[in-house]
């Protein structure tokens, strides 16, 4: 059994066969960037992308994304090292305060600028509305995704 994650195959180990794959990615295979938050897939703070659609990796049974595309925050920057765009902005708006909520934050950023790369405010309310995150970072939050449109349409000219 394998996964595909961040364009790599990766072997699942014997005994983590039948564990979410937020345990896998995080324990087994060293991928730190999607967080275990409240557990219960409620918070976001564990979200990767599978298939390219934002899932709660602390929810989903490693037998269910089997040789599925995963993409988790390590996998976001190009091969040269180069932030995505979603990244970037968040750096250039001093987004993260605690910084626990954000990589499920980027995810469901990348998910939705991936299917709506100018979506509306409303759009982007909905999008990130199940992303909880207490520390109040809302507002930058919401100027990064606009930056992220803005850099995702430089680096398309």
């Amino acid at each position: 059994m394998f996964l595909s994650i961040n364009g790599q195959r990766h072997t699942v180990p014997d005994g983590w066969q039948d564990d979410t794959l937020l345990m896998v990615l995080r324990e087994a295979l060293g991928l730190v960037g999607p967080k275990l938050g409240c557990g219960q897939g409620q918070c976001g703070a564990c979200t990767v992308l599978v298939d390219g659609q934002p899932q709660r990796s602390c929810l989903l049974p490693v037998s269910a994304v089997l040789q599925r595309p995963i993409t988790t925050l390590e996998g976001l920057a190009g091969p040269d090292g180069r932030l995505h765009p979603v990244q970037q902005a968040w750096l250039d708006e001093a987004v993260p305060q605690c910084g626990y909520c954000q990589a499920g934050q980027i995810m469901a950023t990348v998910a939705l600028l991936d299917a709506t790369p100018q979506p509306t405010r409303q759009q982007v309310e909905a999008a990130l509305a199940p992303q909880l995150c207490r520390c109040g970072t809302q507002p930058r939050i919401r100027r990064a995704v606009q930056r992220a449109v803005q850099l995702r349409q430089q680096a398309a000219r």
